[in-house]
């Protein structure tokens, strides 16, 4: 009897130090905060819509930034688990700005000319003010994975849609190229075959220099999309900023 209590104690004691010691958050109030996606069409884009006001009722992305803010990033071990964790930051202080601010009609409009909204502070992470420029670009692409470009999303129609569970590094290789997947397969988006040539989002020329490493922008979108034949690439699809909200301004 003695020994089974014993056995329970370790049990138990070992269960509480993966818990404290855990590499990655427990991402469980982000995963109920993106219970508020759903696959609808605006500005006749398809795309995965965000029920801001949902958002705001229920507390769960609140809850979830308030884990990000105070989270050890330190404990973070391994490329896979920083990519996956700065991948949701990047997610959750980009929801965070647009619900501060619902409703708008762009996530642009937080910001000016002057003093663009990437620049500004979208929150906290393990206690320091970051911007979402400053994950995006001093962080997560100096990791060398264009994948990212497919995953972080600025809150607009013709982003990448918002994937509805948070990312892991346990699956993060088959969540990255599902979200390309995903992208490219998206006509009113990411890729577009029209009159005989390819039309690509303008991501892939803003962040073109990333994709260089693993052959260019056209060799990367071939590895997925390959039914294109010898179509030549030209052009692009309109970037359109309105906030991928279910309703937009009132």
């Amino acid at each position: 009897m003695v020994l089974m209590k014993r056995k329970t104690i370790f049990t138990v004691l070992l269960i509480l130090s993966f818990n404290i010691f855990a590499a990655e958050p427990n991402w469980s109030d982000y995963a109920y905060a993106l219970k508020s996606i759903s696959q609808g069409t605006k500005n006749n884009v398809k795309l995965a819509l965000v029920d801001y006001q949902a958002l705001k009722e229920n507390g769960k992305l609140e809850a979830a930034y308030q884990q990000l803010s105070n989270f050890p990033v330190k404990s973070l071990s391994n490329r896979e688990e920083k990519v996956a964790f700065y991948i949701n930051a990047y997610n959750i202080l980009a929801l965070k700005m647009v619900l501060d601010h619902w409703p708008i009609e762009s996530i642009k409009d937080v910001g000016s000319l002057i003093s663009p909204v990437w620049d500004k502070s979208a929150g906290a992470i393990d206690g320091k003010m970051v911007s979402l420029d400053e994950i995006e670009n001093k962080i997560l692409r100096p990791m060398g994975e264009p994948r990212i470009h497919f995953a972080i999303v600025c809150a607009s129609v013709s982003c990448p849609d918002l994937l509805n569970v948070p990312y892991k590094a346990s699956n993060l290789n088959i969540q990255l190229d599902e979200q390309v997947q995903r992208f490219l397969a998206n006509a009113d988006k990411g890729l577009r075959i029209e009159n005989n040539s390819i039309q690509i989002s303008k991501i892939f020329d803003w962040f073109e220099k990333d994709f260089k490493p693993v052959g260019g922008v056209e060799v990367f979108i071939r590895r997925y999309r390959t039914d294109l034949l010898d179509l030549p690439f030209e052009g692009n699809i309109n970037y359109d900023w309105s906030v991928n909200g279910v309703t937009g301004a009132k």
